[in-house]
């Protein structure tokens, strides 16, 4: 009766392994074979024909005095709405987007409040959000 118990017990481990081993995560077989970056490879200069990619392209970008202005009217309509400034400027990177991009007025209205409420700003007011949106307009997006 005992070996009958231990068959069965090891049995069951086994197909409790088997099981498990169908969750497991494998690494992708063409990342674990491509050879990873080297520090001397990060290290090489740019060829100097290529521009610097230091802000995404197409997405406009407030200069410092515009930054302070833009913080400055966005702290007007609610001080929670720059508890982290460069969320804030990153989310009206965004607002201007949707302006140049010719969306109505109702939508980047829209999307400029649900892209600022949350966090420690719960809620928006539709007269909040035009706010929002003018501030964005007359800080750096023309």
């Amino acid at each position: 009766m005992k070996r009958k118990t231990w068959i069965i017990t090891g049995a069951a481990v086994l197909a409790f392994g088997g099981v498990l081993s169908l969750f497991e995560d494998e690494p992708d077989k063409a990342t674990a074979e491509s050879p990873k970056p080297s520090a001397t490879a990060a290290a090489k200069p740019a060829d100097k024909a290529s521009p610097e990619p230091s802000k995404p392209s197409g997405i406009p970008s407030p200069d410092a005095a515009q930054t302070e202005a833009l913080i400055s009217a966005l702290r007007a309509v609610d001080p929670g709405l720059v508890a982290k400034e460069d969320w804030a400027v990153d989310r009206a990177r965004n607002v201007c987007l949707d302006i140049q991009g010719g969306k109505e007025a109702a939508t980047v209205q829209s999307n400029a409040k649900s892209r600022y409420e949350g966090g420690t700003v719960p809620s928006l007011t539709d007269d909040q959000a035009a706010e929002i949106v003018t501030a964005v307009k007359s800080s750096f997006c023309d």
